[in-house]
C-alpha cells in the first residue's frame, strides 16, 4: 500500500512540475492535480481519493489523516465534472463529510469533535450551502435553536452568553435562506414571529442609540482573550460595538422586512428596512477607516469608545455580500484587507502573547466568505487566492479541518476538529456559488459565475435540485460576464423563475472569456501587534510599563489622541479618561491600555442586595451639576464561569421612572461571590439635584437560562462625562 502511494506521489510530482500554477504564494503552490507546501505534497489519484505526505507539528495532541477515500454514497447529490481532478476530489470530500454530518435525528452535527447544533455554526453553514444541500436538516437544526419563549437561542459564551455574545440573529438570515431555497410559506410563517421577537428584544438590550451600532462580541469569535486585550472584562465586551455583529443585525432586519412584505405586513416591513438602513449607515459612518481602506474590527473601551483598527475578514466579507459596503468601498476592502501567504486571517494583525485559535489563524469557512466577497467585488486575484486558502488545507490534511495556524499553515492551534460543518459547507459553496455562480433569490434562481482565467475550463454540475426542477449546469470559459445562457437549448436571461422550475432543465453557460478589470491583493506577512501597556495613576500622573522594541506611545484622553511620546509618564491633571497605545517602529498599533479616569465619581455604596427577577432596587442619588453622567453598578455574579454557560444577569436601569438603558452583569466565576466588578455604564442626562436610580427586571431582560437571572449589587457609581 505504501509503495503504491509513493509511486502515485512521484508520478503526481512529475506531472505537477510541468503544470502551470493555478495559485502560487510564498507558502504553497497549486499546480495541476497537486498542492505542494515545502517538502509536503497532496494529490488526487482519482476523484474519490486524496493522499498527502504532510506531517503535523511534533507532539501536537491531534493526529492527521494522510489519505481520504470516499466512504458514503454521494450519488444523490450534485455531481461535479471538471478537468482538474484535485478540485473534483476536494468537492467530493465535502459531500462525503456532509453525509457524515447529518445525525440520526436529522440535525447537522457541528464537527467530528463537536456534537450537537450550535446557532452560529449551523446558520453560517446553512448560508454557505446547507440550505440547498440539506434543506430538511437545516430546518430541523434551526428549530432546535428556538427556546420556550419563541426566541433564538444564543449559545453559551463569554460571561454567560447573551447579551455579551450577540450574534444569534444570524439565525434569521439562515432561516430566510431556507425559504429562498424551498419557497415554503409555512416555514416563513413559522420563522417570522421568532425573528421579529428576537430582533425587538435585541434592539432594546443591545443597540447604542448614540452610535447606532450593535453591542456585544464579534460574531463567532467567542473566546474573549483570543480577540480582546486582557484587561477587558465581559461587561466591557458587552459595551463594545463590532463590525460583524452589526452587519449581521442589519441583514437580519432586512430579511425580516422581506418576509414581512411577502406575509402582507407592510408597515412592519417598512420599519424593518428602516432599522436595517440605520445600522448600515452607522457602520459606514462609525467604523470605516479611510486610511486603512476597510472597517475597524470593533469599538471598545469604557465610557469613551475607540476603534480597534484591525481588519476582521468575516465582517469585511459580510459587509460586501450584504451591501452594507457601497460598491467602491467593497472593491477597496478586497484590495486592502491584509492577506498572508496562507490566506486572509480571522483578524490582522495578531495578538502577540495569545496562542493560535481565532488569533493567528485562518478558518476555511471564513476564507470561503472572503472568496464570495471578492467575486462580488470583482477581484480576480483575491478570488483565486481565497479558493487556494480553502483547498490547500483540505488537500494536505485530507479532511475539512476547522482552523490553521497562520505562522506555518499547521493544525496546531488551541482546539481543532475534522469534518467541520461550516468548513465543508464553504468548500462546496466555492464550486456552486463562485464557479457556477448559483444565487438563490426569493422568486427564482440567478446565475453570475466568476471564473478566474487560471481556472478556465468546461465544468458540469449534474443533478442540482431547485424547487420542482433538477438542473444539469455546464459553464465553459472564464471571466465575470456571461456570453450566452441557454435553458434546454433556448437562449434566455440568466435567471430561472421559481414558478417555472419544473422537470429536467439543461443549462448551458458560455462565459465571455473577458479579462476582468485588474485589482490588487494586499499581500502581508503574518505579524503581531505590540503588547498592551499596563497603565496606572499616581496622583494626577499617568504611568505605564515600557514595552520592548516600541516605536512610540499614543496617549488618549476621552477616546481622542492628545499626544505621542517616547516617555512612560504623562501629566493627567486635566480631568478625563486616559489610555495609552504602543506603536511599533513600522507603525502597527497594539491595544489601548485599560482606561484610567481622573474624573470625580459619585459613589453610592450599600449592603449587598440580591437581584432576582422580583427585586426592584430604588437608589437615591444627588448630583451637583447638570450634565451627562455614566452610571454603572458594582456587582458579583458567581452563577457560572467567565467563559461559558448562560446566566448573565440583565436589568433595566431607569432614572426618575424613565428608562435609561440596560445594565449587564456577566458571570465572574463559578461560586466566586467575593469577586466584585463593574457592569457596563449607561449614559444619561441629569439635572443638578436629587434623583432615583432604579434597577428592575423586565421581559426584555430575560437571559438564555430562563431560570437563573441573578446577581448581587453592592453600589452604583456616577461619573460626569465632562
Amino acid at each position: 500500500m505504501k509503495k503504491n502511494i509513493l509511486t502515485t506521489l512521484i508520478a503526481a510530482c512529475t506531472l505537477a512540475c510541468g503544470a502551470q500554477a493555478i495559485v502560487q504564494t510564498d507558502a504553497y503552490t497549486w499546480h495541476g492535480d497537486t498542492i505542494t507546501q515545502g517538502v509536503f505534497m497532496a494529490t488526487a489519484p482519482s476523484s474519490d481519493e486524496i493522499i498527502s505526505t504532510y506531517s503535523a507539528q511534533p507532539g501536537y495532541y491531534m493526529g492527521i489523516d494522510k489519505q481520504w477515500k470516499l466512504k458514503n454514497d454521494i450519488s444523490s447529490y450534485p455531481k461535479l465534472t471538471t478537468p482538474n481532478r484535485l478540485h473534483e476530489a476536494i468537492y467530493n470530500m465535502g459531500l462525503d463529510e456532509m453525509v457524515n454530518a447529518v445525525e440520526p435525528d436529522t440535525t447537522l452535527r457541528t464537527g467530528k469533535e463537536w456534537a450537537g447544533v450550535w446557532t452560529r455554526d449551523v446558520s453560517y453553514s446553512i448560508l454557505l450551502s446547507m440550505a440547498y444541500m440539506q434543506p430538511e436538516a437545516s430546518k430541523i437544526s434551526l428549530m432546535k435553536k428556538v427556546d420556550s419563549l419563541g426566541r433564538i437561542i444564543q449559545d453559551t459564551g463569554s460571561g454567560g452568553a447573551w447579551p455579551v455574545s450577540t450574534d444569534r440573529e444570524i439565525w434569521c438570515v439562515a432561516a430566510w435562506e431556507v425559504y429562498k431555497v424551498t419557497g415554503d410559506r409555512q416555514w416563513l410563517e413559522y420563522i417570522y414571529p421568532i425573528m421579529k421577537r428576537s430582533l425587538e428584544t435585541d434592539r432594546a438590550a443591545l443597540y447604542d442609540t448614540e452610535s447606532g451600532l450593535v453591542r456585544g462580541e464579534t460574531s463567532f469569535i467567542d473566546w474573549r482573550e483570543q480577540s480582546h486585550p486582557r484587561w477587558m472584562q465581559c461587561a466591557d465586551i458587552y459595551s463594545s460595538e463590532t463590525l460583524s455583529t452589526s452587519v449581521v443585525h442589519a441583514q437580519a432586519w432586512r430579511v425580516l422586512g422581506e418576509a414581512a412584505e411577502i406575509l402582507g405586513h407592510k408597515r412592519e416591513a417598512q420599519e424593518a428596512f428602516a432599522e436595517a438602513d440605520r445600522i448600515a449607515d452607522a457602520i459606514n459612518s462609525r467604523l470605516w477607516l479611510d486610511d486603512k481602506g476597510y472597517y475597524a474590527m470593533y469599538r471598545y473601551g469604557r465610557d469613551n469608545l475607540i476603534s480597534n483598527p484591525r481588519a476582521e475578514t468575516l465582517g469585511e466579507s459580510l459587509a460586501i455580500m450584504w451591501d452594507v459596503a457601497p460598491a467602491e468601498r467593497a472593491r477597496t476592502i478586497t484590495e486592502s484587507n491584509p492577506t498572508t501567504p496562507f490566506g486572509a486571517a480571522i483578524f490582522y494583525p495578531s495578538i502577540a502573547d495569545i496562542p493560535a485559535y481565532h488569533n493567528k489563524a485562518l478558518w476555511p469557512w471564513v476564507g470561503a466568505w472572503w472568496g464570495l466577497a471578492n467575486a462580488k467585488a470583482g477581484n480576480e486575484q483575491g478570488v483565486i487566492e481565497a479558493i487556494g486558502s480553502v483547498f490547500r488545507p483540505a488537500a494536505l490534511f485530507c479532511t475539512n479541518k476547522e482552523n490553521f495556524n497562520l505562522e506555518n499553515g499547521d493544525i496546531a492551534t488551541e482546539l481543532n476538529s475534522s469534518n467541520m460543518l461550516w468548513c465543508l459547507s464553504g468548500n462546496l459553496a466555492i464550486t456552486h456559488k463562485i464557479l457556477f455562480g448559483i444565487d438563490f433569490m426569493k422568486d427564482g434562481l440567478a446565475f453570475h459565475p466568476f471564473v478566474p482565467e487560471a481556472l478556465a475550463a468546461t465544468r458540469t454540475l449534474e443533478g442540482f435540485p431547485y424547487r420542482g426542477a433538477t438542473l444539469d449546469i455546464t459553464v465553459s470559459g472564464y471571466g465575470d460576464r456571461i456570453k450566452s445562457f441557454k435553458v434546454n437549448g433556448k437562449p434566455q436571461q440568466p435567471f430561472i423563475k421559481a414558478s417555472e422550475a419544473k422537470g429536467k432543465l439543461s443549462i448551458e453557460i458560455e462565459m465571455a472569456d473577458n479579462r476582468i478589470a485588474p485589482a490588487k491583493v494586499n499581500h502581508r506577512p503574518h505579524i503581531s501587534a505590540p503588547l498592551t501597556p499596563i497603565a496606572w495613576l499616581e496622583g494626577t500622573e499617568l504611568h505605564w510599563n515600557p514595552i520592548e522594541y516600541i516605536g512610540e506611545y499614543i496617549v488618549l484622553k476621552d477616546g481622542n489622541e492628545i499626544a505621542r511620546t517616547h516617555a512612560t509618564t504623562f501629566d493627567a491633571s486635566e480631568p478625563g479618561e486616559y489610555q495609552v497605545i504602543g506603536v511599533s517602529g513600522e507603525g502597527v498599533e497594539g491595544f489601548a491600555s485599560e482606561p484610567r479616569s481622573t474624573r470625580k465619581a459619585t459613589a453610592v455604596d450599600f449592603s449587598p442586595k440580591d437581584l432576582d427577577k422580583k427585586t426592584r432596587l430604588d437608589i437615591p442619588v444627588e448630583v451637583d451639576e447638570d450634565g451627562d453622567y455614566f452610571i454603572s453598578v458594582r456587582y458579583a455574579n458567581g452563577n457560572g464561569p467567565v467563559n461559558t454557560e448562560n446566566k448573565c444577569a440583565v436589568r433595566t436601569l431607569s432614572v426618575d421612572k424613565k428608562r435609561a438603558g440596560t445594565i449587564v452583569m456577566p458571570q465572574r466565576g463559578s461560586g466566586n461571590w467575593d469577586d466584585l466588578g463593574w457592569s457596563n455604564s449607561v449614559k444619561t442626562h441629569l439635572k443638578a439635584g436629587k434623583h432615583t436610580v432604579t434597577l428592575d427586571f423586565r421581559p426584555e431582560d430575560e437571559n438564555m437560562n430562563l431560570t437563573t437571572n441573578h446577581a448581587k449589587a453592592y453600589g452604583i457609581r456616577l461619573v460626569k462625562s465632562e
